[in-house]
């Protein structure tokens, strides 16, 4: 008899957004001529830079040729990508890396749900609450999670961050073997300086720990002294493996593009202790076996992103994203509602007025405006009683929902 995983009978039946869109579609049946603007599902509508289309089109007439088709690429990702990503994503940044330290994949959250293969099942794991779920998930779905009751994991370590310390999370007072952080933090859209993620560092290395750091909004970042990588921090390469995604750099939501650095110096122990073994090469090892590589295709289109005009190019799409996240921090503040973020990420972290619960202010939102937020609690314990918002809409569509926001609340 095939016997099933049963880790995955321990996770909620559906996926966060598939419950937001259900609850959106039955509101769409039972008001067939209201329009509905999502302010929640963190999908950029932007079209792709020109630079990346041209790139794009040229890929595809190589590939209508026998002479310049290319057929499986290496599963590390091509030269020319990971050379652009070294010389233009760390070199400025004083960031030294081996081209063999960067592996492409197709997206960040492929690899933020897969780094988990090459480490023991039962490493402890410490979490930010409120957090994005892949985290949690799919350490769930191999037992490592532990079992889940009101919301909490039992074999997880929540490090809450809060508007009381200032979304800066306490490290934990004992020994974690896996840390996961974000910064541009998804989805309260906060930061850390360069002081406080060296505390996070520097706890790695005395308790032998691994950070995944997860930088896929780094790109968001405006005020000049925020980290852009964990790697500006003296000592991250030796307990570090981080995480960037095209998606919302670039648009890739729908071409599929990021990559993934793990240092050689990042090693992790055998279970009687005497060896250490590098990260590096069983990573190497995991993704020659279960993975075929990026598309030709999507990497040419990513290495135009760091061609001056494609670098002006994103940048303009970055900044008509945060001059919406401008627009409706300031509105809603002038609403009387207290906001977080939206200064250094796309996303806003709203409390909802008089500790209304996430999901009720969800629907009251949905109902009352034809407005869709994220319900806080959605990401965590410590999310419950506050809404995420989105900078990625149209700006005609973002202005249209403060419209009915201020309408729906003072109405």
């Amino acid at each position: 008899m095939a016997l099933v995983n049963e880790h995955f009978l321990k996770l909620s039946d559906s996926y966060l957004f598939a419950d937001i869109a259900k609850k959106v579609n039955a509101y769409k049946v039972s008001h067939p001529h209201q329009s509905v603007i999502s302010l929640g599902i963190g999908d950029v509508t932007q079209p792709l830079a020109p630079a990346v289309i041209e790139a794009m089109h040229k890929a595809v007439d190589e590939m209508a040729s026998k002479a310049s088709f290319r057929g499986y690429g290496p599963e590390r990702g091509y030269d020319f990508l990971r050379e652009a990503i070294l010389k233009n994503d760390f070199l400025p940044r004083g960031i030294h890396l081996d081209m063999s330290e960067i592996f492409v994949n197709d997206g960040a959250k492929s690899d933020t749900g897969n780094i988990g293969d090459i480490v023991r099942w039962d490493n402890s794991v410490g979490i930010t609450d409120p957090v994005y779920p892949v985290y949690i998930d799919s350490n769930a779905m191999i037992g490592r999670a532990g079992t889940c009751k009101d919301g909490v994991w039992s074999n997880i370590t929540y490090m809450p961050a809060t508007a009381e310390n200032d979304f800066c999370p306490a490290i934990p007072n004992h020994r974690v073997d896996m840390i996961y952080l974000c910064y541009p933090n998804n989805p309260t859209g906060t930061v850390l300086t360069k002081e406080q993620l060296k505390k996070w560092v520097d706890y790695a290395l005395k308790n032998d720990a691994i950070i995944f750091y997860d930088a896929a909004y780094e790109a968001y970042i405006q005020e000049p002294d925020i980290p852009h990588s964990i790697y500006e921090i003296r000592g991250a390469k030796k307990c570090a493996i981080e995480f960037h995604s095209y998606s919302k750099t670039a648009g890739f939501t729908g071409v599929r593009c990021g990559y993934t650095v793990i240092p050689k110096d990042v090693k992790a122990s055998t279970l009687n202790g005497d060896q250490r073994i590098a990260l590096n090469q069983l990573w190497d090892r995991r993704q020659s076996t279960k993975f075929n590589g990026t598309s030709y295709i999507s990497q040419r289109a990513a290495e135009a992103i760091y061609t001056p005009e494609g670098k002006r190019q994103i940048q303009e799409t970055i900044g008509y994203y945060m001059e919406n996240a401008r627009i409706m921090r300031d509105h809603l503040t002038k609403l009387g509602i207290k906001v977080y973020g939206g200064v250094n990420a796309p996303y806003l972290w709203v409390k909802t007025p008089d500790n209304t619960p996430s999901w009720k202010f969800f629907e009251n939102m949905l109902y009352g405006a034809g407005v869709v937020c994220t319900p806080g609690v959605g990401f965590g314990p410590s999310g419950e009683g506050y809404v995420r918002l989105t900078s990625f809409g149209n700006r005609e569509d973002v202005i249209e929902a403060m419209r009915r926001l201020s309408a729906w609340m003072c109405g």
